[in-house]
């Protein structure tokens, strides 16, 4: 590292303002302020300080994430194994990622495929997800930089937690091409023109996602396994909330261990209900996520649920499906912990948060079970209520308002 620090105070008089490429200070500037504390502190007695700036907020965020990102890798690669050992050596896929995984597990000595082996699990994960999160902070970075330079402003690391973000909500198989498009829309449509972080109205992540899931529905739509190997009959086949959708009793068969866990195929980081309950304690135990927030989505989604449970369906199997499986699902868990918690994007008051999870966890629930064509749900009711958020505000903050001002109407009769 201190390599880096000596190239980079070599390079800085070239960026600072006068130099010759002080047009282009954000490029300087992004991975100083990513890699190093940056040199400038406020100094006086007048300045009010705080240990939780926007950069340390950010590695908490990524910190939370850890349990979901280590499952993500093994989890893929488990999905995987598993799949060829049960089906057959023709499921495994003539790509590159493959050709790597067999180029370094040759001399193992050990089975190449085997599920039951923890090395070989991660290494076929991580050879699947770090180019799609290589591609997503190349991509989104220098998205960022540009915009930077042309708006003549600072880089900030609030890009940080939506590369990560992005590749965890995404199937293993998609190709990098898509990965790029996908952030690249991300950032300028769901952030930057908005005004950049602190100014969207949009979780750039799910921006991100929705616009692939939309414009490349055969890679992204989730009606089908997502496994990092080639389909075939008998293993391809709708996921277990599909198969819900489609099957009355579909979920009887199945353990709820195994998908709180997260061992099911599905979006590489979504899977482990709990590694987001992990997640969670870190988040509000550092006040960066709230609680009220997750509290709504999980009181919004079991009060609906049960709602349709009572009013049944001899036609929709969702109906019939109880909350405890909502919660392990698809992307509900993820969602609930670092989507819909989004400090930016989110509801600002205490009670809107409450009302803003609410309207999450109903709408997930009203999207799985009302429309079974599409059983997840989980982006389109985030996306939605982020727009509603500044609403939920604005009608407490007038709540607020009045009651005060009745309290000093009492107060001045007296």
């Amino acid at each position: 590292m201190q390599f880096v620090r000596d190239m980079l105070d070599r390079a800085e008089p070239l960026f600072r303002e006068g130099g010759r490429f002080h047009k282009y200070h954000a490029f300087y500037e992004a991975p100083d302020t990513l890699l190093f504390t940056p040199p400038d502190v406020t100094k006086g007695s007048t300045h009010v300080r705080d240990g939780m700036d926007l950069k340390r907020m950010m590695v908490t965020v990524v910190v939370a994430l850890v349990p979901a990102i280590l499952f993500a890798l093994y989890n893929t690669g488990f999905q995987a194994n598993r799949a060829i050992a049960q089906y057959g050596a023709g499921l495994i896929r003539d790509d590159w990622n493959t050709a790597i995984y067999h180029a370094l597990m040759g001399g193992s000595g050990v089975e190449v495929h085997d599920p039951a082996n923890l090395w070989a699990n991660v290494l076929y994960g991580s050879i699947y997800f770090f180019p799609i999160l290589l591609t997503t902070f190349v991509v989104g970075g220098h998205v960022e930089m540009l915009t930077a330079v042309v708006r003549k402003h600072e880089v900030n690391e609030g890009f940080l937690v939506t590369g990560f973000l992005f590749p965890l909500v995404l199937p293993p198989t998609i190709p990098l091409w898509q990965v790029a498009i996908g952030i690249t829309f991300g950032v300028m449509i769901g952030k930057e023109i908005f005004g950049g972080t602190g100014m969207n109205v949009l979780n750039p992540a799910l921006t991100a996602r929705a616009f692939l899931f939309f414009a490349y529905p055969a890679q992204i739509s989730g009606d089908a396994v997502w496994t990092a190997v080639n389909n075939a009959d008998g293993f391809s086949g709708a996921t277990w909330l599909g198969r819900a959708a489609e099957t009355p009793g579909a979920l009887e068969g199945v353990s709820w261990m195994d998908a709180f866990i997260g061992l099911v195929p599905g979006s590489m980081g979504e899977t482990s209900a709990l590694a987001c309950l992990l997640g969670a304690g870190v988040l509000i135990a550092t006040r960066i996520g709230s609680w009220r927030t997750m509290l709504g989505v999980v009181l919004g989604t079991i009060v609906v649920t049960l709602m349709l449970n009572a009013v049944g369906s001899t036609t929709n199997p969702m109906m019939a499906v109880p909350f405890w499986w909502h919660f392990v699902l698809g992307g509900w868990a993820f969602g609930t912990v670092f989507m819909a918690t989004d400090p930016v994007s989110s509801a600002f008051t205490n009670t809107g948060r409450l009302l803003y999870g609410f309207g999450i966890g109903a709408m997930v629930v009203l999207v799985r079970v009302v429309n079974p064509a599409y059983p997840e749900g989980m982006m389109l009711a985030i996306l939605f209520m982020n727009l509603l958020a500044p609403l939920f505000d604005h009608f407490v903050v007038q709540a607020n308002i009045k009651r005060r001002l009745a309290r000093t109407h009492v107060a001045a009769q007296h």
